[in-house]
């Protein structure tokens, strides 16, 4: 069997760097420091839970990042 691949580190970037930064600047931030997949949400949106190493996910009110955390 085949072993499993150690997934890739994480940035060491804090997510509540985020909050109050508008949406488009906060992706293209989170891109240049390294996460993989950006997610942006709408407030109450319905989403899976499972973790996902490298994704980091936006809560976006009127354009403006309101909640952000990684998985």
């Amino acid at each position: 069997m085949a072993p499993i691949p150690t997934p890739p580190a994480e940035p060491q970037d804090s997510p509540d760097g985020y909050v109050g930064l508008d949406a488009a600047h906060a992706e293209r931030l989170a891109r240049e420091r390294g996460w993989s997949t950006v997610r942006s949400l709408p407030p109450g949106a319905i989403i899976t839970m499972e973790y996902r190493v490298g994704r980091l996910n936006f809560e976006v009110r009127d354009d403006v990042v309101t909640r952000a955390w990684k998985g």
